[in-house]
């Protein structure tokens, strides 16, 4: 998801007070590695100093033992559900080491079911608004972080204890436009070889809005996507942004 992208641009940023260098000198999976990747294995985590920065696709209920003991603070990410089925859609036709999504609406009924990497977005989300110890998680959407970035900057700032100067937050958030952040060659996936993404097909950093699905799904995708939402979240008690007319307008 690209919320965790650039969630994994701007916490670096935080944590070393707005130092560039902090996202220009290794790949964002290298600076705030994939727990579930076994890359990850290689980087000598536990060699680096505290605080460490990892990020996940785990749901809560996968996360492993030593989580629950240490209770780390999280910055959940979350985004419309058709925002990230169009988003996934692309990404498994550019990656090759993912299976090909075929026709869009047979690939819509997978991600619908939960039948695709890292299971059904509703039970992820739900995981997670359900978890314990709710004072060590933030949950924060994409489209807040469209809305106002430099907000979204200071509250993750806060929850990070991390005091800075409102000077280092709007410079922070400006390194952290879209824009500039698909410019950045440590963190758009460049440097990822060809024959595993195939950035021709669809740039992995696309168009960096809210609301795409509206040029993706067609009516009957959007209306059967609707009426499976209303159906799994009928028993969620929180309110999304995604959820507001605002932002089901053009964007």
């Amino acid at each position: 998801c690209l919320g965790t992208t650039w969630t994994q641009e701007i916490v670096p940023l935080i944590m070393s007070g707005g130092d560039p260098a902090s996202v220009e000198t290794l790949p964002n999976w290298e600076r705030v590695p994939w727990l579930e990747e076994i890359q990850a294995y290689t980087f000598n985590l536990e060699q680096r100093a505290s605080p460490r920065m990892l990020t996940t696709h785990s749901p809560y209920n996968m996360m492993p033992p030593s989580f629950f003991e240490v209770k780390p603070k999280v910055i959940y990410v979350m985004r419309n559900p058709k925002d990230v089925f169009v988003s996934s859609f692309f990404y498994h036709g550019t990656a090759s080491f993912l299976v090909n999504p075929g026709p869009q609406t047979d690939f819509l009924h997978k991600f619908l079911d939960g039948k695709v990497m890292f299971g059904s977005w509703f039970d992820h989300v739900k995981s997670w608004l359900n978890a314990e110890d709710k004072e060590h998680i933030m949950h924060i959407s994409y489209e807040e972080m469209i809305l106002d970035l430099k907000d979204s900057v200071g509250r993750i700032a806060q929850f990070l204890n991390k005091s800075l100067d409102p000077e280092v937050i709007e410079k922070i958030a400006d390194r952290c436009l879209f824009k500039n952040m698909k410019n950045n060659n440590m963190s758009n996936y460049s440097a990822v070889p060809r024959e595993f993404m195939d950035q021709t097909k669809s740039e992995f950093l696309r168009k960096g809005i809210a609301g795409d699905w509206e040029n993706q799904l067609t009516v009957a995708e959007a209306e059967y996507f609707d009426s499976v939402y209303k159906d799994k979240m009928k028993d969620v008690k929180s309110k999304f942004v995604w959820d507001l007319k605002t932002l089901n307008g053009n964007n």
